[in-house]
Parts: structure tokens; sequence; C-alpha cells
């Protein structure tokens, strides 16, 4: 699947120049060249006595909140443009697989050790991408982040349960994370893609790139368009359900060599609890995308599949 950005008008260059001339209180750069690091969004929280309410990522979604204007409107889009070039050089080279799962996951559940492990077995062969959130899609940078040592993996579960949530509060969610990267150091490429619109749900620290949009619609499109392996569905509810149909749809209208599996994991769950699966196969039926959508029980059964077909 092909991306295709477009280049920057001069005169809308030069509108925002004057403009941020004006707001220096823009806290995010609308020429950024590179993707975002969990480093540099959670800035104040790896300093002495920092809290996460002062961090980039907190500004920036306070600034988004903020009554809109045509400038500051075209500030985000600028920024979101700038992502986009960046995560386009970013991709090269690369072949992505993506997990998409429930937000609401807490660490130390069951589903979320599937995810991670999910995501160290994937993360041997490609580079997994997530929506770059708390729940599954943690747990499966996580993962990926132990894909060349996943003997340490179970150790680094056991640390993260004891902040489960980043309810009520983000800063021991965020410090845990960071301890665990401190314990268990690793380089392992992995992509986080969140988005400021759900700003109140932090972005987690264990992918190793985080391209992060301001406009949703765009970073869904980004999300599923770079997932030239096939993307990895488990068990959730509005998002998933979304991800999985808008999916769907691009394949439903792409030639055959342009098809990514589609593997949703949990054959009761997604006939029975939430029936997508009977949905997604009578849309499949004798299009090209047909061989590519599979309904498998689990994790291991996902990865073998993955493998098989990349």
């Amino acid at each position: 699947m092909k991306r295709v950005v477009r280049g920057e008008p001069a005169q809308i260059v030069h509108e925002l120049e004057r403009w941020m001339a004006d707001h220096p209180g823009v806290p995010v750069d609308t020429a950024r060249t590179s993707l975002y690091t969990a480093a540099e969004l959670y800035d104040t929280c790896l300093e002495p006595g920092g809290t996460y309410d002062a961090s980039l990522d907190a500004r920036a979604y306070a600034w988004s909140r903020a009554p809109r204007t045509r400038p500051a409107a075209l500030a985000r889009a600028l920024h979101d443009h700038a992502v986009d070039l960046a995560l386009d050089s970013w991709i090269q080279g690369r072949h992505l697989v993506g997990v998409m799962g429930g937000h609401r996951i807490e660490r130390g559940h069951p589903a979320y050790a599937e995810a991670a492990r999910l995501g160290a077995a994937l993360g041997a062969g490609q580079v997994v991408a997530t929506g770059g959130g708390p729940g599954a899609m943690e747990a499966a940078n996580l993962g990926a982040r132990f894909a060349a040592r996943p003997g340490d993996l179970d150790g680094a579960l056991a640390m993260l349960a004891e902040a489960p949530s980043y309810h009520p509060s983000i800063d021991r969610w965020v410090h845990r994370a960071f301890e665990v990267l401190d314990r268990y150091p690793d380089d392992t490429d992995t992509l986080g893609i969140p988005t400021w619109h759900y700003g109140h749900e932090p972005p987690n620290v264990f992918a190793t790139a985080i391209a992060k949009y301001f406009r949703n619609s765009t970073r869904e499109a980004t999300l599923l368009e770079v997932c030239d392996a096939g993307i990895v569905f488990l068990p959730g509810l509005g998002g998933t359900v979304q991800e999985i149909f808008q999916d769907a749809c691009e394949n439903y209208y792409a030639t055959e060599e342009s098809v990514a599996p589609m593997v949703l994991v949990g054959a009761a769950y997604w006939t029975e609890e939430l029936p997508a699966w009977p949905l997604l196969r009578a849309i499949a039926r004798g299009r090209p995308m047909e061989e590519h959508v599979h309904l498998v029980e689990s994790v291991e059964d996902a990865v073998n599949l993955i493998v098989s077909v990349t």
C-alpha cells in the first residue's frame, strides 16, 4: 500500500512562520525531521522531581485542546506532515507487522502477557508497529523490545505489574516503564503511532520510534498503511473493531499483490462475544483479500501464520 505525501506550498509555510513568530508558546516543532522518542515526550518525567503534567506530551495535548484558530490548525497540520515525512524515511528498508488490541488491558493481566509474547515472537522477524498507547499496544511494543532476549520478558512483566495502570498516576506508570528499560536495555526497533486526539491515554515508552499525530484520522490511516507484513487483531472493542473494518476496506479495493494478511486472534471472541469475523468473512468473499483473512485461536497460531506468508 503506497503512501502519498504532498509537498508544502511556500505560501502556507510563510504564513505559518509569521504566525509562529507571534505565538512562541507552540510546544511542538512543526518542521521536525525525526520521529519522537519516549525520552523526548516524557522529558520532565526523567528529571528529579519532574512530573508528567509538565512534559512535552502533556503540554502538546493541552495546546491541542485550546480553541481552534486557522494558524493553530495550520501548525498542527504541518507538524503532522513533518511526522509523515519522518515516518516515510524511518520505514525504508523495514517490514512492519501491526498488532491491534484493547487499550484497557492492565499490566499483570494474562492478556497483557499474551500480547507481549506475541510482540516478542513477531519482533524476531519483523518490526512490530502498534497504536502506541497503553494496554495491548504497550505489551506488543514491550515484547518486541525483548525479541532478541525473550528469556528476560517474564522479569520485565513482573516489574510492570507493580504499576498496572496509568490510573490513578501516570507518573508511577511511566517511571516503572523507564525502570524496566534501565534494567533491560535493548534497541530492537519497534514503532508506536499514537495521537493527541486521545491525549488522556499516555503513549507507552517501549516503542523505540514514536510517530505521534494531532489528527487521529491521519494516524489511523497511516498505522494501517505502513503494516505491509500484515496485522494481528487481538480482542478489543470500539477502536479495534474500527481498525479491522478500515483495514478490510483498504484490502477490499486493493489488487491481490497489495493485500496484507489480517489475522483475528480468539475464535470465540470474534464469532460470539463480538462477532466481527462473520461480517469480515462475508465482505472478503469473492475478493482478492479472501485468502488473506484468517481467524486463529492463539497468538502462537497468529505468529506461525504471519511467518508462513511473509
